[in-house]
């Protein structure tokens, strides 16, 4: 299994800036120092190609975040200050994911220790989403026809509406998205399928509707490729999400979503999404349990999915 990590998917912030920016390294750092991976796992993407980018996003829209010629509204909606590190870690958050989706195409798993930027729409970000990088990696990945059928799994408790946005019209792409209903974004778009789920829900009510549904995805729709957006966000304690899964509890949702991704035969990539835990030490924990089920259900030999990247 091979893991995509970069030192510039972190840029320095405020120090009383809502997102937790250290995560990135934290997570790395705490699977390195465990064991669960070593350095022969990493792998540290370039950062992504114009080319690949503009099959998302509009020339106009990409031109300005480049140049930073973005407006003071379209700053405060992305959430973070414009910079050309922005720049730099928006390329290769998308071409980590890109990366792992290929080693994933050739082992059956991979994982990006970034990405799940689903919020961000062809001519515009929002959400702390600059790009969309699953929706950059699908069509990269089409062009290239190493992938046809693509599906997303999308568990962050904020609903994917970038994502969905691009993908509305493409009937080679199941978008699926399980969220709070009172959270944001407040102006939600239509998935192939959108769960909705009110304040409070806890581990075995969103685990029962999980399972009713992700496997018969899988089976129904038969996709070359899952991305699976691994958002933590959903957890009890997390400053902005308003569901009360516990650790124990995320960590049986990646056991269903990754099991049932093997049960199908699918490879799968998985992407770390949101966590903004009042213990920033919860949220790593969150995202280390995602890649340590991945490592534990496909097991850490390649296992030669669909042929050489």
């Amino acid at each position: 299994m091979r893991v995509c990590y970069s030192d510039r998917y972190q840029i320095q912030l405020a120090a009383t800036h809502p997102f937790p920016m250290g995560k990135y390294r934290a997570v790395r750092d705490r699977l390195l120092g465990e064991g669960a991976l070593t350095h022969w796992h990493l792998v540290e993407p370039p950062l992504a190609a114009d080319a690949d980018i503009l099959l998302v996003h509009t020339e106009d829209y990409w031109g300005r975040c480049v140049a930073g010629r973005l407006t003071p509204a379209e700053v405060r909606r992305i959430g973070f200050p414009w910079s050309e590190a922005l720049v730099r870690r928006s390329r290769a958050a998308v071409q980590g994911t890109l990366v792992a989706a290929r080693h994933a195409l050739r082992d059956g798993v991979a994982s990006n220790l970034a990405g799940g930027t689903h919020h961000a729409y062809p001519d515009h970000g929002e959400g702390y989403c600059v790009l969309n990088d699953i929706a950059v990696a699908t069509r990269a990945l089409q062009r290239d026809r190493l992938a046809r059928r693509v599906a997303v799994i999308d568990c962050d408790v904020h609903q994917g509406n970038g994502t969905a946005a691009v993908f509305r019209d493409d009937p080679e792409v199941f978008t699926f998205s399980i969220h709070g209903a009172s959270n944001f974004p407040l102006r939600k778009e239509r998935s192939r399928l959108d769960i909705a789920l009110p304040d409070g829900v806890g581990d075995e009510e969103y685990l029962a509707i999980l399972a009713a549904h992700v496997p018969q995805i899988l089976h129904e729709f038969r996709p070359d490729l899952i991305f699976y957006q691994a958002g933590v966000d959903p957890h009890e304690n997390d400053r902005l999400g308003k569901l009360r899964l516990t650790l124990a509890g995320l960590r049986r949702r990646d056991e269903l979503v990754i099991g049932a991704c093997r049960a199908a035969g699918a490879p799968v990539v998985t992407t770390m999404g949101g966590g903004y835990g009042k213990d920033l030490r919860e949220t790593v924990e969150a995202h280390c349990n995602t890649v340590r089920v991945a490592l534990e259900i496909w097991g850490r030999a390649e296992t030669s999915v669909r042929g050489p990247l």
